[in-house]
């Protein structure tokens, strides 16, 4: 059996605007989804999927996860949430509910992010049902703008997907938020935004998420809208629904780290781009040398990218074949 780099599979812990200090489940490889949407911080869909099907075997992520919360543990971290947030969409893995129950046991709450789009099938949701706190993505309620936006895989349907989202409403019983990402001239009309809002106040939503893209994105002309637009937003939500806020602002560069820093940057940029600050801060806490990022870089592992005026490392993945021997967009 080849080794399974762990790398892939766990990063953090992480700095978490919604979730504190939050651990990371990678269970998905690079970038299999079911969307590629235009602001992905990871980039462009390379393998479309919209039926679930097995990547890492569950006892595999079990055993990694208990590997990093043990390390983690003994730099004094403390783990808020073990978070299924991988480069995909987390409800592919087949086996997903079967990791949430191997992790239940060791008493750490759990979460999963999705982009909502396979949760018009029962066992997704009866699967999304044994997490905690669970988000899903609303970009838009309008098919045009959603398909423009989140460039779905083409036999998805919204109105399958927002009735699943109905559904999931109803017998969820744990905390479900949302998390409306907004593009300038892509969804931050008063008109999208507004279905947006009446939607979320139709299913009983919690807490509704506003966010901008804060890392690079998979296309390069993507604009964040400006202050007044995004305020009319907040109040256009705040006014339906009983709590909103935004996800506007950098989290911070207080990542945490354990034993193994090498494996700390690769994990954690493996999902989640760092700026050059929060690098250079998780190296002098854990007393290494910048010159690790340049071995990491020299070796095609991290590579630098500049958005908005700020550096980031993101991870470099190696390229992963499908099961016939090809690779890439179906």
């Amino acid at each position: 059996m080849m080794a399974i780099d762990q790398a892939l599979i766990i990063f953090g812990p992480v700095p978490s605007r919604r979730l504190g200090c939050s651990l990371g489940i990678n269970n998905i490889f690079p970038k299999f989804c079911s969307y590629s949407c235009v602001y992905c911080q990871v980039g462009r869909t390379s393998k479309w999927e919209v039926k679930p099907r097995t990547f890492y075997q569950p006892e595999v992520i079990q055993a990694a996860v208990v590997a990093q919360l043990e390390a983690a543990h003994r730099a004094g971290n403390t783990i808020d949430y073990l978070t299924f947030v991988p480069d995909g969409e987390p409800t592919l893995d087949v086996h997903l509910g079967e990791a949430i129950d191997l992790l239940r046991p060791l008493g750490v709450k759990i979460a999963v992010i999705s982009n909502s789009s396979l949760i018009w099938r029962e066992d997704v949701r009866d699967i999304l049902s044994k997490a905690d706190w669970v988000s899903l993505k609303v970009d838009a309620v309008d098919e045009t703008i959603w398909k423009r936006i989140n460039r779905p895989y083409k036999i998805l349907k919204l109105h399958e997907i927002m009735n699943g989202i109905r559904q999931f409403a109803k017998q969820f019983h744990g905390q479900l938020v949302s998390e409306t990402m907004l593009i300038k001239g892509f969804n931050d009309s008063q008109s999208s935004v507004a279905g947006v809002a009446t939607f979320l106040r139709e299913i009983g939503i919690s807490n509704a998420y506003l966010s901008i893209p804060t890392r690079p994105t998979a296309e390069a002309d993507i604009q964040i809208p400006g202050e007044l637009v995004m305020n009319l937003a907040y109040q256009m939500l705040a006014s339906k629904l009983p709590q909103v806020e935004y996800l506007i602002d950098y989290e911070g560069d207080n990542f945490s780290f354990t034993d193994d820093v090498r494996l700390n940057l690769l994990s954690i940029t493996a999902v989640h781009p760092m700026r050059e600050s929060a690098v250079n801060e998780l190296l002098e806490r854990s007393r290494e040398n910048w010159s690790l990022v340049g071995e990491l870089v020299a070796e095609g592992r991290l590579k630098e990218v500049d958005y908005l005026g700020k550096r980031y490392y993101v991870r470099c993945f190696p390229v992963r074949s499908n099961n016939n021997g090809s690779s890439g967009a179906d």
